[in-house]
């Protein structure tokens, strides 16, 4: 079994992110193995082996959109379009500009500022794609989009509530909600499948649109770079060997990177999460607080792990649906790579098994530390 972290004497480790609902997660996590068993064998040319959850908006053929993709014959088996990032040319006559008010341009900044994919460009390239994204207004009961439609846009929530249904097997079932926040629509683009999920509007909203053009020449070309970067780290992670090589190079598509100072709290015990955090260099501290046993320290908090280059945190919320069990705080400048919920629910579902086979051993150093293992079941407590 692999250990996500090295424990520090006596101690266990409790890495904690929070998920959909259960029922929500294990619905998400059915629908992903069956999408990945109806893989293509042959992915050297074509790329329907994309078959993971990702979830994007606005090619509805009843609607107008900025770039219609052309039909594909098949749509079980989408042909790439030739693209090297490294030899497509920077052309400012495809540029694409969106005229905003002031109040549309800090809307667009608020609910830009926390997406992962926008992380690592630099200050004029995000420029350009806040020029390029457009805002859609959308009602309750609206098909933004439907599973198997030809991927056209990249999209943030600005606002609103989004049910997210796969149809399996004939049956479409409601796998989770987007709620005022997030993205989705990325992996459609950079590997050119259709949409693996139908997302309909559960209340009146906004979304902002991101047109493929402008999405390849600035993400895709910039994920390339990240690729080379860190791919090898990816690729030598131990939980991450039960994944295809695809579905590796996804996960380097989609993560961020985020550097924390010495002290600087990565995650605060009791919160609800949004993210799952892999150490890229530096060292965290796990802490945790037992309520009712202040004599545990001065100020009741005791370290129960540490983690290091290639050790994770921030999963076991995901697993338990529970608020985070523990804080982490960085020891020394400390730089992760940081995995949004969505991301880690439709990509790391082959990994889950290994995942909740350790929280039986968090339990079991619970009862050894605390004398209980109420910290996973109820943070509250």
């Amino acid at each position: 079994m692999v250990s996500p972290c090295r424990m520090t004497k006596m101690q266990p480790f409790l890495p904690i992110v929070h998920g959909l609902p259960a029922s929500s997660s294990r619905a998400c996590r059915e629908g992903f193995s069956q999408l990945l068993r109806a893989d293509a064998q042959d992915s050297r040319l074509c790329v329907s082996y994309d078959r993971s959850l990702h979830f994007s908006t606005h090619s509805d053929r009843r609607r107008k959109v900025l770039h219609s993709p052309r039909k594909r014959e098949n749509p079980g088996a989408v042909c790439a379009e030739a693209y090297d990032p490294d030899e497509e040319e920077d052309d400012a006559e495809s540029r694409i500009i969106h005229p905003k008010t002031d109040d549309q341009r800090n809307r667009l900044q608020e609910a830009c500022k926390d997406i992962l994919l926008f992380k690592n460009l630099d200050p004029e390239q995000m420029s350009q794609v806040l020029d390029a994204m457009f805002e859609k207004l959308v009602e309750g009961g609206e098909h933004v989009i439907d599973q198997g439609d030809d991927g056209d846009n990249f999209y943030v929530i600005d606002r609103g509530t989004y049910d997210i249904y796969v149809k399996c097997d004939g049956v479409g079932r409601c796998v989770g909600t987007y709620d005022n926040r997030g993205s989705f629509g990325e992996l459609a683009l950079m590997y050119n499948t259709p949409r693996a999920a139908t997302i309909i509007a559960t209340s009146p909203g906004a979304i902002w649109g991101l047109d493929r053009v402008t999405f390849r020449r600035i993400i895709v070309k910039n994920n390339a770079k990240k690729r080379r970067m860190y791919e090898n780290f990816i690729e030598s992670l131990p939980f991450l060997k039960s994944l295809e090589v695809s579905e590796r190079l996804k996960v380097v598509d989609v993560i961020g990177t985020k550097v924390y100072k010495d002290g600087e709290q990565i995650i605060a015990q009791g919160d609800m999460a949004d993210s799952f955090f892999i150490v890229e260099s530096g060292e965290v501290r796990i802490i945790m607080t037992r309520k009712g046993k202040p004599d545990v320290e001065e100020n009741g908090a005791v370290e129960i792990a540490r983690c290091s280059r290639g050790q994770y945190f921030g999963e076991l919320a995901l697993v338990t649906n529970k608020p985070r069990a523990a804080s982490a705080f960085a020891l020394g400048t400390v730089k992760c790579l940081v995995m949004d919920v969505q991301a880690f629910e439709r990509l790391l579902g082959p990994c889950m098994e290994i995942l909740k086979r350790n929280i039986a051993n968090y339990e079991e150093q619970l009862v050894a530390l605390f004398g209980t293992n109420m910290d996973i079941a109820d943070t509250s407590a």
